[in-house]
């Protein structure tokens, strides 16, 4: 078989450089083997201002810009609903916090996302003495429904194979590369953690931060926003609320811990003073890079294998910013970003 593609990885990153290969008709193959999970148990929240510090996100509006579109084009063709918009309310912690705030919303890049009025209102079950601040233009992606919707889809059009990659069987060729039965222009790892198995790209600084949710019923809480305190509480309907998230940077198992539990319960414990009982715990590895930007570029002696990766806890924002780019960059000849190159690495 010939394709334009293989793609190895079908989280954010691979499902995002997939709608571009689709939108120019390019052919091409996934292979997905369930071992990263990143994608599948993330939070999936967009918001363009990272509010411990009252700083705008990298590219926010431009990410933003490409990326709620994106999303759209993809729930119209799949029939599903993946874009839930809500307000964030920010709880504030003391009179500094507020002054920040008022600060922070003279900042050009900012002005469009923080409210100048403060929210003085009082929910039941929400802890907050210094009242809230409303962060503007936020939703969440459902993440996981997006990627097993997305690999029904390529499933149904034969355009995924459910198998482990095998890194020793590439086969380089004058001008292509061959993997098994599977002829292919180029090669894109979009592997998130398991990158660092790639002898081809393990030498990218990846680190490795395992991220752990709860999911919880909390039938007297009854917000209808994105509550941000020490944790977020993320509300999905029918008083059942998504919690996170740990950061943990030595424990590198996707698996649920009682540490990350207990964690999470001691950091609620200071959020809302509701009854809730835990339905769901889980967790995954997030794939982030020191600079907090990703990996995307072409390997500097194998021009015909290609990473996307590293999209940390930001992916829903800047998958489809950074996948139009690689691809214009592989079929245009378009520059790379030059924070976002991974040419700033040696090999």
């Amino acid at each position: 078989m010939k394709v334009d593609y293989i793609i190895v990885g079908l989280g954010l990153a691979g499902l995002a450089f997939v709608e571009e290969l689709i939108a120019a008709k390019k052919t091409f193959v996934v292979f997905e083997d369930d071992s990263q999970t990143s994608s599948l148990v993330a939070g999936g929240v967009y918001n363009p201002v990272i509010l411990k510090r009252f700083t705008p996100v990298w590219k926010a509006k431009e990410q933003l810009e490409l990326a709620l579109p994106f999303y759209k084009k993809i729930e119209e063709r799949l029939k599903i609903n993946i874009d839930e918009k809500f307000i964030t309310k920010k709880v504030f912690k003391s009179i500094e916090d507020q002054n920040n705030w008022f600060a922070a919303i003279d900042k050009p890049k900012l002005i469009d996302y923080l409210d100048p009025k403060l929210d003085t209102k009082t929910y039941k079950g929400v802890l907050g003495d210094f009242s809230f601040g409303n962060v503007n233009h936020t939703g969440r992606i459902d993440t996981k429904k997006l990627v097993e919707s997305y690999r029904e889809f390529l499933n149904n059009e034969r355009n995924i194979r459910f198998e482990k990659f095998m890194y020793q069987e590439i086969e380089f060729k004058e001008g292509s590369i061959k993997y098994k039965d599977t002829e292919a222009n180029k090669i894109v790892f979009c592997e998130g953690f398991g990158i660092k198995q790639n002898p081809f790209f393990n030498y990218l600084p990846l680190n490795e931060a395992k991220g752990e949710l709860l999911t919880i019923h909390a039938p007297e809480l009854n917000i209808d926003f994105l509550l941000k305190s020490t944790l977020f509480i993320l509300p999905l309907g029918n008083n059942y609320y998504k919690v996170g998230a740990t950061f943990n940077w030595t424990d590198k198992t996707s698996n649920p811990s009682e540490e990350g539990k207990q964690e999470l319960v001691e950091k609620l414990a200071k959020t809302i003073n509701v009854p809730y009982a835990i339905i769901d715990q889980t967790a995954g590895i997030r794939p982030t890079v020191t600079g907090r930007r990703p990996l995307v570029g072409v390997h500097p002696i194998y021009k015909e294998l290609v990473v996307l990766n590293g999209l940390g806890t930001r992916g829903v924002m800047i998958a489809p910013t950074v996948a139009k780019n690689l691809f214009n960059h592989l079929e245009k000849g378009e520059c790379l970003d030059v924070e976002t190159d991974i040419s700033r690495f040696k090999h």
